[in-house]
């Protein structure tokens, strides 16, 4: 594939006291017929009570699961959109008493496309009892398609998204044609934002989109993780404002 990765790959990056990310190896989605090729990233916090919480769960590797194991015991799974879940199974084999969290409309995705998830539980528009004293919780909504639950580490001030914001690298990317496409999609680093598919099916819906986004404004983020594209480290708030002008039209 012609996109960038970001290596290492499978091992703990820390983004801040108590949270870190893991790149992961990449995949591609059938989007709109099309196999686009996508970087993955996972982010797992350390809670409180000692227990990881693991967003997005990337493919498992043996290196990364032992490293995580070093870290701490694997309590939560959480599958932040109904297109980000397909390797909780896998890490549910290795974790069996880990809770998997499931988005809106997952299970109902699962079973379209023939990928076996147990989910334990459902998220819910405010944070669980397991995690609330730490990380801010709601659902990302207004679109026709997919709802995204989206969080906010408190301590380090980072907003944790998976598909609301795409930064993908034109520099670091070989082929002309996906520079191209990310470009036309609106998901091109600096300027990456919601995938113009994504946008489409917020039409006529948008009012309901904006509370969502005034919510996550009023987090003040520093940072911002994606699960696509080069994160921000920085600047968050305003990286935020940025990438969410399309709400404003």
């Amino acid at each position: 594939m012609s996109i960038p990765s970001y290596e290492p790959l499978n091992t703990l990056k820390k983004v801040a006291d108590n949270i870190w990310i893991v790149d992961g190896n990449k995949i591609k989605m059938n989007v709109l017929g099309w196999g686009i090729p996508f970087s993955t990233r996972m982010t797992i916090v350390k809670l409180s009570d000692q227990t990881l919480w693991c967003h997005s769960p990337i493919e498992p590797n043996e290196k990364l699961l032992q490293e995580i194991d070093q870290l701490g015991e694997v309590k939560h799974l959480v599958s932040p959109n109904k297109i980000h879940y397909a390797y909780i199974f896998e890490w549910k084999k290795r974790y069996p008493d880990a809770i998997a969290w499931a988005s809106p409309g997952v299970d109902k995705r699962a079973e379209s496309q023939n990928i076996k998830v147990n989910f334990d539980y459902y998220l819910k528009e405010g944070a669980s009892s397991y995690w609330q004293d730490e990380l801010e919780q709601l659902i990302f909504k207004g679109s026709r398609a997919i709802e995204e639950v989206v969080f906010f580490h408190k301590r380090s001030q980072t907003l944790i998204l998976a598909d609301l914001i795409e930064n993908f690298e034109p520099k670091k990317t070989t082929s002309h044609f996906w520079k191209s496409i990310h470009k036309f999609a609106g998901i091109a680093d600096p300027n990456g934002k919601t995938p113009i598919d994504m946008r489409m099916t917020f039409l006529g819906r948008k009012e309901i989109a904006r509370k969502c986004y005034k919510q996550m404004l009023e987090w003040q983020p520093e940072k911002i993780i994606l699960s696509h594209g080069r994160w921000y480290d920085k600047n968050g708030t305003k990286e935020l404002k940025r990438a969410f002008q399309w709400l404003e039209k």
